[in-house]
Parts: C-alpha cells; sequence; structure tokens
C-alpha cells in the first residue's frame, strides 16, 4: 500500500496559495533553461514533483517530462494543473528511491523544494542517489535543490518567513513555518491559517521530520553514486556556494 505522507497529503490543496509560482518561476526557470541548452537537455524527470508546476513550465517551453511524488494528493493537484495548463506531463506517485521503476531514461533529474532532507538517514539518502543515476543517461546531470543547512543547523535558525495569500472573494490564508531541532535532526512544522471573509480565522497545524544536508556529505554521496563534476551554487544566479551567507545549497552533478 502507498506510504502516508500526511504533512504533503494535507498541503496539496493550499500548496499553490503558498507558492507565489509566477514569481518562483521567473527566477529559477533562467537557471534551468541555461543549463538545459548547454548540456542537451531535452527530457526531465521532476522528482518529489508537488504539483507539478516546474514540470509544467518547462513543459511549456519544449521539454519533455515526467513528475513524480510520493503523495497521492500531490499528484492528483499535478495531474489537474497539467489538464488546466493544457499540456502532457505524466505524474507518477512514487517516492525518492523508486524511481527506477518508472522504466525511463532521462536527460536530467531534477530533485527540488528541500526534498531530500526528508530522507532520514544516511542510506536512505544513499539509495536516492542511486535511484538518481540509475535513472539517467550517461552524463546526465542531476539538479538538487536544498536549504542550506550548513547554515540553518550551525545558527539554529528556526522560523522561516510568513506566507499569505488572498483571492477575489476575501478569503485569506497565511502559512507559518518553523523548525524544532533535534540531536541529528528537525521537526518542520507548518501552521495554516485561513477564515472567510468577516470570519474567525481556522487553524491546521501538521509537521514532518527533516535530515539536513550538508554540502560536504552531499558531496562525497554524489561521488559514492557515480556522479561527477559536482557544482555548488548558493542561488539560481548560480553564485558560488558559502556556507555562511548562502540561502541555498543547488547542486549540479553529472552521471558518469
Amino acid at each position: 500500500m502507498p506510504e502516508a505522507v500526511p504533512l504533503y497529503d494535507a498541503l496539496a490543496e493550499d500548496y499553490d496559495r503558498f507558492v507565489n509560482w509566477a514569481g518562483r518561476l521567473a527566477h529559477e526557470l533562467p537557471f534551468f533553461t541555461s543549463l538545459f541548452r548547454e548540456h542537451g537537455v531535452q527530457h526531465l524527470l521532476d522528482a518529489a514533483c508537488g504539483t507539478g508546476r516546474h514540470a509544467i513550465a518547462l513543459a511549456r517551453q519544449g521539454y519533455r517530462l515526467t513528475g513524480a511524488d510520493l503523495s497521492a494528493a500531490m499528484v492528483q493537484r499535478a495531474r489537474a494543473n497539467a489538464a488546466a495548463a493544457g499540456v502532457d506531463v505524466p505524474f507518477a506517485q512514487t517516492g525518492l528511491g523508486h524511481l527506477a521503476t518508472l522504466g525511463e531514461t532521462f536527460d536530467a533529474v531534477l530533485c527540488l523544494g528541500n526534498s531530500l532532507p526528508h530522507l532520514l538517514t544516511a542510506e536512505a539518502v544513499s539509495a536516492a542517489l542511486n535511484d538518481f543515476a540509475a535513472c539517467l543517461r550517461p552524463g546526465g546531470l542531476l539538479v538538487i535543490q536544498n536549504r542550506n543547512f550548513d547554515r540553518v543547523w550551525t545558527r539554529r535558525e528556526r522560523f522561516m518567513g510568513p506566507q499569505a495569500y488572498h483571492d477575489e472573494t476575501g478569503r485569506e490564508w497565511l502559512f507559518v513555518r518553523f523548525y524544532d531541532f533535534h540531536h541529528d535532526t528537525i521537526t518542520f512544522n507548518m501552521i495554516r491559517l485561513r477564515r472567510e471573509a468577516g470570519a474567525d480565522w481556522q487553524q491546521h497545524v501538521e509537521a514532518t521530520m527533516l535530515r539536513p544536508v550538508f554540502r560536504g556529505d552531499l558531496a562525497a554521496s554524489l561521488t559514492a553514486a557515480g556522479f561527477r563534476r559536482a557544482v555548488f551554487y548558493g542561488g539560481y544566479d548560480r553564485a558560488a556556494f558559502d556556507p555562511e551567507t548562502s540561502d541555498d545549497l543547488i547542486a549540479v552533478a553529472f552521471r558518469d
């Protein structure tokens, strides 16, 4: 039976309100399209794809996409989003470490949105990286985007900025995210607040566990999984990764 993913199953309905997709895609897509031109990428797998917005946006630019996510609710939302956008993107309910069961070989694999830290052991991360390699053609590229846990963990940066959304009917949403730090893991908490026009706020609280992925550990694990020429950026502007100041850890690595 497919594994339940409580936080993301619950968040699927609101995820496209939580993320400012117009702004995010405008910021991120030039990085991807430039990278793909440089390396002849046409066929991509978006792993942990959520509601499918990256896959749909890239498909609209002429790339061939497949999306996969462990959350059944996210996959359902992604399929609806693709249908509304008029693009043909297949989405499968498949988690990290099991993507090779899709039976396809790709030019590139994307694992975005701080997804890799949801794997709670070094062994699970290694299995996921080997799974990515199994999905790639020789020379294919892998792009991983995580938060910069080298900084977050050291500084114990607990709170992230709140996100707000409202629609034309007067309904409002507020999303509050924060971490609880443990010995070697983190609880990721999300409070979702919603109210109808003139009504009281309704509150939902969900949480999930993360295991921070640090730059040095990721570099070693990529090498062990058969990746070469790993480059680490601190953002989508291709600035070099700085463990003290970067917001993101973006790894670009190539399969042997």
